[in-house]
């Protein structure tokens, strides 16, 4: 089964992904921010991570940073998934080593679920 990380602050947008993954077959372990994430992300080994940039107590930035940095997960794909639609953040997250940059307003939840299975091939 494939394992998706989601970290996101926001609890509905946290809940209504991981029940989209979930329905999709997919193995989901949730954060509310970097921190926490990057402590989860250590035992569960993910096949991908959905990062939110604007968080409280570690930003996505700073998450991204540190999982790069990481020989043990940064080979993990990171697709930055955030409302900030600024090409600087765009190509911020892409320097950072994101292996996509989503606008969550630009996607509904199916195209995030495609997007994720054309990445790390489904099934």
């Amino acid at each position: 089964m494939k394992k998706v990380m989601i970290i996101e602050d926001d609890p509905f947008l946290r809940n209504m992904y991981l029940r989209k993954f979930v329905n999709s077959g997919f193995e989901v372990e949730e954060a509310e921010n970097g921190k926490i994430g990057l402590r989860k992300i250590s035992t569960f080994m993910p096949d991908i991570i959905l990062l939110d940039i604007l968080m409280p107590v570690m930003d996505g930035f700073t998450t991204l940073e540190a999982l790069k940095k990481n020989p043990a997960v940064n080979k993990i794909p990171v697709i930055m998934l955030t409302n900030l639609a600024q090409e600087e953040d765009m190509t911020e997250a892409k320097e950072k080593g994101a292996s996509d940059y989503i606008v969550k307003s630009d996607n509904r939840p199916n195209a995030l679920v495609d997007k994720v299975n054309a990445i790390i091939g489904a099934g």
